[in-house]
């Protein structure tokens, strides 16, 4: 059960046990929600939220492609999700903002369900696990397929797009990996269940284009940033699902899962088995969220 003691919702700070909606709300039913995953890390300076102003961007950019107007603002949002923090006495964690629809009249059309809000924070380790860090994880090419052209928005991150996500995760489960690797609907790769994804050749760093139905991800677009600062050369362009096979280094990135190497996909060890580069580019990553390293002085928000 998630350790949090105060959640935010519609405005007010409310317990634990008091956070419901109504068995009858829109989101339940039609996936109307959106929603954020943010990371809050310890620092020197005390607890920061790494890159909030770009998640509420996202956020806002999501509700806005599915229609939905939201009743607050970004500032608004914002400091209450460092209220939220502050009400938890949140050191370093997670952070789940989500915006749905609620409950008024059951049907497809969402426009007369009003728009809710809701904030919870809690602390939350490495989502694929500490050892994963260092050592990677076992991978599988997906049977699933991620959502073709013009079939729903996928720069949105919404709700009812993770019925995607859950197929591929609890299909690599199952099968005994880790992870699983979606591709796009033309068969070339696209990301993990909730992770974007990098492939190193020759000292090159490849990923996938946002047109391979990959989520625009602000750890991704840290990790090209980071990357292009260490020197690597960085393309965004198709990958063939063999590319992995053959890469050096594969790795994976995101909120949750910060950046994870990927040590074999199925079942073939990638590489020679080092991570020299992924585990470079993990250094830099975590210096910057700790603020130990500064490329913008914006992407750090100090709850004090």
């Amino acid at each position: 059960m998630v350790d949090t003691q105060k959640i935010w919702m519609n405005g007010n700070l409310i317990d634990h046990d008091d956070a419901k909606v109504h068995v009858l709300a829109h989101a339940l039913h039609y996936g109307t929600s959106f929603f954020e995953g943010i990371r809050a890390y310890e620092t020197k300076k005390g607890t920061a939220i790494f890159r909030l102003d770009e998640h509420i961007d996202r956020l806002f950019n999501s509700c806005k492609i599915y229609r939905t107007d939201v009743p607050y603002s970004k500032e608004e949002v914002k400091q209450a999700i460092i209220d939220t923090i502050k009400a938890n006495n949140l050191k370093a964690g997670y952070i789940r903002p989500l915006i749905y629809r609620g409950y008024n009249v059951l049907g497809v059309n969402p426009v007369k369900c009003p728009v809710e809000v809701m904030i919870a924070v809690w602390p939350w380790g490495a989502y694929l696990g500490e050892e994963a860090l260092r050592n990677g994880i076992k991978a599988q090419i997906s049977s699933w397929r991620r959502l073709a052209p013009n079939t729903m928005p996928t720069m949105a991150k919404a709700g009812g797009n993770y019925l995607s996500s859950q197929l591929i995760k609890m299909e690599a489960l199952e099968n005994g990996y880790d992870e699983g690797i979606a591709l796009d609907y033309s068969g070339n790769v696209s990301e993990g269940s909730g992770e974007n994804l990098f492939a190193i050749l020759d000292d090159v760093i490849y990923t996938p284009p946002i047109g391979s139905s990959a989520l625009v991800g602000i750890t991704r677009d840290t990790i090209i940033k980071i990357a292009k600062n260490l020197g690597y050369e960085i393309k965004e362009q198709v990958i063939p699902r063999e590319f992995l096979y053959i890469a050096d280094e594969v790795f994976l990135t995101g909120t949750a899962a910060e950046v994870t190497p990927v040590d074999t996909i199925d079942n073939i060890k990638i590489g020679k088995g080092k991570k020299t580069i992924t585990h470079k580019i993990q250094d830099e990553y975590f210096k910057l969220v700790k603020g130990e390293l500064i490329y913008d002085e914006k992407w750090l928000t100090y709850v004090k």
